[in-house]
């Protein structure tokens, strides 16, 4: 009798045990997928030159990543600073920062924009989400363009692609690239 207790207490901790196992795989499995269909995908940013695809640079970018290019303007020979955002189709224009009016900057807001003031005298147009077809820059003869990554790491379109250097931006996802 004691021997059939034994026997039936065993079989029900292996079942309590195999069970427990089954779980404990089907929460990892559960985990591992959210976590890799959540992930956003990783890309290349790409800067070449537009007219014979010659590349320049390219950084690694993930959806969601931003970007800023900053320049002097050249009419009205303020700072201004163009944010963008990498999105599964492209990249998108979402802010503008600038310090004075002039030819070439915003003087009317479209619909959905706002305008702030930073404390630095900036004027700051937001709300904007414009898929950039082409996001092309003529990098500046007296001044430079500065690119400044998600990462915060900055660096001169001057010293990396030369003076009056056409610059075009176009982000590639994983897997993918510009002939497919």
């Amino acid at each position: 009798m004691k021997n059939r207790v034994s026997q039936s207490s065993d079989r029900r901790t292996r079942h309590i045990v195999s069970k427990a196992a089954a779980l404990i795989l089907l929460i990892a499995v559960t985990a591992a997928a959210y976590f890799l269909l959540t992930k956003p995908p990783k890309g290349l940013l790409i800067l070449e030159n537009p007219e014979d695809k010659t590349r320049y640079a390219e950084y690694e970018m993930k959806i969601g990543d931003t970007f800023s290019i900053e320049f002097i303007h050249s009419v009205n020979k303020s700072p201004v600073t163009d944010y963008f955002e990498i999105q599964d189709d492209g990249i998108y224009g979402v802010k503008t920062v600038y310090y004075g009016f002039g030819a070439g900057v915003p003087t009317e807001l479209e619909e959905g924009q706002t305008l702030e003031y930073g404390d630095d005298g900036s004027m700051i147009i937001s709300g904007t989400r414009v898929k950039m077809k082409d996001l092309i820059y003529r990098v500046g003869t007296v001044s430079d363009h500065i690119l400044t990554l998600a990462n915060g790491r900055k660096i001169s379109l001057r010293d990396l692609c030369g003076r009056s250097s056409r610059v075009c931006f176009r982000y590639e996802k994983e897997g993918e690239s510009a002939e497919s």
